[in-house]
């Protein structure tokens, strides 16, 4: 049967400037449709991997390849284009803009990237993808006035409204009570299912990895005797 994978990595080394951390991988192939779960100790550079599919950083060897596209080898505005473009990242730290409106961050990949178009059925699914997660409600209020929860699913529309092939989420669920966290999967695996797009999620939370296709643990990833602390690498 042939395959088609939306993700290949192959022979991939990467260090962090000033660190003992080292991340060895020999090859990871991730099919396109596939909803994986990325699990390990923090450390094990599960947050680095998403940044080197997403572009954000670049191996020191090795190749990423994403959707046919060869990341590791593009220029830094081609990968930024590509990224806001192809991909939908939740951030751990969300990244949203203090001073836009919760609609606005939803539709921020349209206002920085020229190659995304709005149109009405565009702003019917902002408005249809904000009252599946619980904030139809919001959309007109500041970033501040919004709780931790609240902001992280404002970060999970943005990734899902411009119904990008890959979707990488860096702790989607962790700042969710377990009511919440259910609401926010069984969205991400509906839209998912939905467009057959590719999702990888990292999480630590080992309640969630049902709903999954594949976990890949990746502490095996990592070299022995690193010491890189969490905050450079999870």
């Amino acid at each position: 049967m042939h395959l088609c994978f939306m993700i290949q990595v192959e022979q991939l080394q990467f260090a962090y400037p000033r660190s003992e951390f080292q991340l060895s991988i020999e090859e990871l192939k991730i099919e396109a449709g596939e909803k994986v779960a990325v699990v390990g100790p923090s450390g094990s550079g599960k947050t680095t991997l998403l940044n080197l599919l997403s572009g954000i950083i670049v191996p020191e060897q090795g190749s990423v390849i994403v959707d046919g596209q060869t990341v590791s080898a593009m220029p830094d505005s081609e990968r930024r284009n590509f990224r806001i473009a192809e991909i939908g990242f939740v951030f751990q730290q969300f990244e949203l803009v203090e001073y836009l409106r919760v609609a606005d961050n939803i539709r921020l990949p349209y206002l920085i990237n020229r190659t995304l178009s709005e149109s009405s059925a565009t702003r019917e699914r902002l408005n249809d993808l904000a009252n599946s997660v619980g904030i139809g409600d919001k959309l007109k209020r500041w970033v501040h006035q919004l709780s931790q929860g609240e902001q992280q699913r404002v970060a999970i529309c943005r990734a899902l409204l411009p119904e990008p092939k890959l979707i990488l989420a860096d702790e989607p669920t962790g700042n969710l009570d377990p009511a919440n966290k259910q609401r926010i999967l069984s969205v991400l695996f509906e839209q998912v299912d939905r467009g057959g797009q590719t999702l990888i999620v990292v999480t630590h939370d080992m309640a969630i990895l049902d709903g999954f296709d594949r976990i890949v643990d990746f502490e095996k990833f990592r070299k022995p005797n690193s010491l890189a602390s969490p905050e450079v690498a999870v």
